[in-house]
């Protein structure tokens, strides 16, 4: 696990790697354990901090070349079956190193970019040929690790993270508007975009080859398919899912640094720990968080399976004092980013490194076995063909709303407020922060102006358009794990971990197993109004039935408290300061919903954290 960077000039120039220190120190945290960079003082200059995780030996130092000096690699990430590959590799390369790096290198070399088919894991990485002059960049098929890039028709320069990007004198620093308006609806600047304009991320499941001529070619090399239906029993899909998950699971406890796992007490990271469990000799490190408000703290459940299965179990109580890191969170989150489960995600790794280096978790099992609300929504939907007296039910809620404060009716509300004859549409206003009313109601005329290549909605669109001969539910599966997955849950997880030098697992993202269960037909997910069905069936085999029949809590963050409490003064004065009203805000709209959320009309605590994460990122990038 490490922090890459890497320049590609396209004509030759005078190279002095002393130049690049900077660029490629900037992403120590993601790699503390060794610094290297690789130049041929003409065209190219690859530097690596690396985090060592397999072979902690020197044999590990990056960036690594093969037999003849002819490639050259810099690589985020982690190959689980690289024991595997290196082993049909063997008779015909010559190894120096026990590392799955080098596994990569010497597939490249045999398959070029088919070598991405072999692999089974979480990368980024770069490769360097020396011979052709030519760049290779590729990212994992469900986008964990992340890689940034700019380009001119000069140099092509790329990292794991945009302040290496950003300290390079030949990048310019500018806002991206559009990406501005995309952020406030999704929470996540949606890829390809990064806030900063002309500066990318590469999409999940795709690579780059850069030529000399400055030619960039991108290819999609990987995507999931919910067309080809397996026809099993029930029996039989539950033996499928189990048998590819303890796979998948085995497969990530290679590791020669301590390792654990993170434990919510839902059933994604639970069932992890039971399987691990099975696997591991000694009692596993098990890590959870917890809010002092009730309804946000999941803490008990954690402790029914830590104890359970008896592990070495570690909490944290998050208060709201999220003042004293939210500059830091902004500037190593560095793209504006909403997702409020980033404060309590950030905790839970300091705390985690404390103890263990790589730790395992339960991302993707919402994706994987439909377990969002939002699904039960578009089911209902798909019911109801109108609504008589939608405008009346929807004051109805809110009256009850702002009488008990109860969130029931508040979901109420958003669902009948979301109620629309297309689709897409329902489901975009079921997802989004700011509807178009409520940018309306704080856009200026030369923000309106500015944002007009925006993709706010055509950017889920285009999911839904590549789904057409799929079913409802796997739309929306298939829409979340090419979107919000990547570039919010994923986005999270690799900043607060590598921030503190923590490499994260998802067993429920190894590729095979999605693939498996986009082959499940949609009733084994969502059967009437029950979320995950068949995960569940298999979670009673394992888990104490409080952790499966709880309410689902998420991760969330109790903002709605804080605004209204200790952080009101805070939000206040960051809101409605000029400096941030300046860049196109309008003071009276923004008023309004501090008023509305102040006084229960409306619970608007995410469109509030989401501008004052804005108004941080652009006092932390753009002070001048």
């Amino acid at each position: 696990m490490c922090g890459i960077f890497g320049k590609f000039y396209f004509k030759k120039t005078r190279l002095i790697p002393e130049e690049f220190k900077e660029n490629i120190n900037c992403l120590r945290p993601r790699g503390p354990d060794d610094f290297g960079f690789y130049t041929d003082y003409e065209n190219i200059i690859l530097g690596s901090r690396r985090l060592a995780i397999i072979d902690l030996s020197s044999a590990g130092h990056m960036p690594m070349t093969n037999e003849d000096g002819s490639l050259w690699i810099v690589h985020n990430g982690e190959i689980y079956n690289f024991q595997e590959i290196r082993k049909n590799l063997e008779n015909r390369h010559k190894f120096k190193s026990k590392t799955d790096t080098e596994v990569i290198l010497h597939l490249y070399e045999e398959e070029n970019e088919d070598c991405l088919k072999h692999l089974r894991g979480m990368f980024a990485f770069g490769i360097w040929n020396n011979k052709k002059k030519e760049l290779f960049l590729a990212r994992d098929r469900i986008g964990k690790k992340p890689l940034k890039y700019y380009f001119n028709n000069e140099f092509f320069i790329f990292a794991s993270e945009l302040k290496a990007i950003l300290k390079d004198k030949g990048t310019p620093k500018e806002i991206d508007y559009s990406a501005i308006d995309e952020y406030l609806t999704y929470q996540y600047v949606p890829n390809p975009k990064t806030g900063f304009k002309n500066i990318f991320k590469l999409e999940p499941g795709h690579y780059l080859i850069v030529k000399e001529s400055g030619k960039i070619l991108k290819k999609r090399y990987w995507q999931l398919d919910y067309s080809q239906k397996l026809i099993l029993s029930e029996t039989e899909w539950e033996k499928q899912i189990i048998e590819k998950l303890k796979e998948a699971v085995k497969l990530r406890l290679i590791s020669d640094v301590p390792l654990g796992s993170h434990l919510s007490g839902g059933i994604d990271s639970s069932l992890i720990i039971a399987l691990m469990a099975q696997e591991m000799k000694k009692p596993i490190k098990t890590f959870s968080i917890g809010f002092q408000e009730s309804d946000y703290n999941e803490l008990p459940y954690a402790k029914l399976v830590a104890e359970k299965y008896q592990t070495e179990h570690y909490e944290f109580i998050v208060k709201p004092k999220m003042i004293e890191i939210l500059e830091k969170l902004v500037y190593q989150y560095e793209e504006p980013y909403a997702d409020s489960s980033a404060l309590p995600t950030w905790y839970l790794c300091k705390l985690t490194k404390e103890y263990i280096t790589v730790a395992l978790n339960g991302d993707g099992g919402d994706e994987n076995f439909a377990g969002y609300t939002r699904y039960n929504a578009m089911k209902l939907f798909q019911r109801l063909k109108t609504i008589p007296f939608k405008n009346q039910l929807k004051k109805i809620n809110q009256l009850f709303y702002q009488i008990s404060k109860i969130k029931l009716f508040q979901k109420g509300y958003r669902f009948l407020d979301s109620y629309n004859k297309e689709p897409l549409n329902f489901y975009l206003r079921l997802i989004d922060y700011f509807g178009q009313e409520e940018k309306e109601l704080i856009y200026s005329k030369d923000l309106k102006q500015q944002i007009q290549n925006s993709r706010w909605h055509s950017f889920l669109s285009e999911k839904f358009n590549e789904t057409k001969n799929f079913d409802w539910l796997d739309q929306i599966l298939y829409a979340d794990i090419n979107s919000y997955l990547p570039d919010d849950l994923l986005v999270k997880v690799d900043i607060a971990s590598m921030t503190h030098s923590l490499e994260i697992r998802s067993p429920f993202l190894d590729h095979e197993f999605l693939e498996l269960t986009a082959k499940m037909p949609s009733d084994l997910k969502l059967r009437g109004q029950n979320k995950k069905y068949l995960l569940k069936k298999i979670a009673y085999r394992y888990l104490p039935k409080e952790c499966i029949e709880k309410p689902k809590q998420g991760f969330g963050v109790p903002l709605e408290h804080w605004f209204r409490g200790d952080l009101k003064e805070y939000l206040v004065e960051n809101l409605l300061n000029k400096n941030f009203l300046d860049f196109g805000f309008k003071r009276e709209g923004i008023e309004k919903l501090i008023f509305d959320h102040k006084s229960f009309r409306q619970n608007y605590a995410n469109h509030l954290w989401a501008l004052l994460m804005l108004s941080q990122w652009f006092k932390i990038w753009f002070r001048s």
